[in-house]
């Protein structure tokens, strides 16, 4: 099975048991705006656009949410480690994106999905999550195009700022995606 929309992405996560467990792990924390993002969406992407049989490890599992009443990064540890407790095994990383502007050097993002929308590049601008009623939903907000078709390219907010540039380029040659995925191709940050 080949993925080619958004509710094509969304029936290989309800499919995938082991993803569902771990969202359902994180659902458990009741955190406002969260999301499982970045590679734990792509990577499954890219391993049914490959076709592999196997799961590619993960480096880590990240689950984000946007709660501006508490920044403190003692929150984000504490979560951790309930996740941890509730299913060990698994290298979960929690973040506030009320927060996380400051480390990143950014302006204050606006809600998860807005940090999210800062990502790198936009194949990793994905999250997945539970809604109120247990329903699976996905945020793209840079759609799903790039990350279905195997391409590499900064997200606009990162072409927008060219000095950004090289922090993407570097992290690109660093992850290796391309050893790993050997059907992606990037493409420069003015390819539209």
């Amino acid at each position: 099975m080949k993925i080619t929309s958004e509710p094509d992405i969304l029936r290989a996560v309800r499919e995938d048991a082991w993803m569902m467990d771990i969202l359902e792990a994180a659902a458990t924390l009741k955190l406002p705006d969260w999301w499982i993002c970045a590679g734990f969406v792509r990577s499954k992407i890219w391993d049914v656009q490959h076709g592999f049989a196997e799961r590619t490890p993960l480096t880590d599992i990240d689950v984000i949410y946007y709660d501006p009443s508490d920044l403190r990064e003692e929150v984000e540890k504490l979560r951790e480690a309930q996740l941890k407790n509730q299913y060990p095994g698994i290298p979960w990383s929690v973040k506030n994106q009320a927060r996380m502007h400051t480390v990143n050097h950014l302006p204050p993002y606006r809600s998860s999905t807005d940090g999210m929308s800062k990502f790198p590049e936009t194949a990793t601008a994905l999250g997945l999550s539970l809604n109120e009623d247990g329903q699976l939903i996905l945020a793209a907000p840079h759609g799903v195009e790039d990350v279905i078709h195997l391409v590499l390219r900064p997200s606009p907010y990162f072409a927008a700022h060219p000095h950004l540039l090289p922090v993407y380029e570097k992290r690109i040659a660093g992850k290796n995606w391309q050893g790993i995925w050997n059907g992606l191709h990037s493409l420069p940050a003015d390819v539209t």
